[in-house]
């Protein structure tokens, strides 16, 4: 756990390098579980204060949990009690911004869907190093930014290390969805689902009525109302579209559902 009486690095400054914003997310997730939580973030809020303020605050008075309670109403927008990485962007903006700038190419989930099956060019269900980097070279085009090759670089290591959680120097599907706003990442929906190969087999060939070897829109609106029976039926109808938009012009093959509903692709 971070001692909070560790200065943390570059919270006073009004906006932060990349490699500053991750400095500084690494410092506040002191467990490394992807998020700002209990501890970690009552430091964070204090340390923030006295960064802005430059006065101490008393984590026990009853006014700074007050302003605890205002702030997460404001910046905790799935209201989970913690902070995403997505989120503490929204707090400490990026002095180039890069990190909005996939809010602004990827502005929903079946946007990403799609960015991430055309970025996937070897279909391993993971984004690697030089695919990344051809996703970041793409994504700064679109929104005006051209940076040299070495930035590029920069950025992509950048990124990896904020996403990459398990080390293997590669991004998986629910790992690269961290860069969506919290509201817009439907996987987050799914993170209750750990399926194993057989139990996955299984569901796949049962939703697959006609044996074709791939699911089609409609098996996986049955597949979808089975898993959410309590969803709501618009909710139902944006997870499909942005489960779709990984498919190969209607037909969900194995592959893409797998990196869906399994943690990591399954190796068969």
């Amino acid at each position: 756990m971070a001692n909070q009486s560790a200065q943390p690095p570059y919270l006073h400054l009004a906006e932060l390098t990349a490699s500053q914003f991750l400095d500084i997310w690494k410092h506040f997730d002191a467990d490394g579980n992807g998020y700002i939580e209990g501890k970690e973030l009552e430091n964070f809020i204090t340390q923030l204060e006295i960064a802005r303020k430059g006065a101490g605050v008393d984590p026990s008075n009853a006014s700074f949990r007050d302003k605890m309670t205002e702030f997460m109403q404001k910046f905790d927008k799935n209201n989970d009690g913690r902070i995403e990485l997505s989120e503490l962007a929204q707090i400490l903006p990026t002095e180039e911004n890069f990190l909005l700038c996939f809010r602004q190419f990827l502005g929903s989930s079946s946007e990403f869907m799609a960015a991430w099956r055309r970025y996937d060019t070897d279909r391993s269900g993971f984004i690697e190093a030089n695919e990344l980097k051809n996703f970041l070279s793409d994504l700064l085009k679109k929104v005006n930014r051209h940076y040299e090759d070495q930035k590029l670089q920069e950025y992509t290591q950048t990124i990896l290390r904020m996403f990459d959680l398990n080390g293997d120097g590669k991004l998986g599907l629910s790992e690269m969805a961290r860069l969506l706003p919290v509201q817009e990442n439907f996987l987050l929906k799914f993170q209750g689902i750990k399926l194993t190969t057989e139990q996955f087999n299984s569901i796949f060939t049962y939703y697959d009525k006609d044996g074709n070897g791939y699911i089609d829109e409609m098996e996986l609106d049955y597949l979808l109302k089975d898993l959410y029976q309590e969803a709501q039926t618009q909710d139902l109808a944006g997870y499909k579209k942005s489960i779709m938009a990984l498919s190969d012009q209607g037909k969900l093959y194995r592959t893409e559902l797998e990196i869906v509903l399994c943690r990591e692709p399954i190796v068969l």
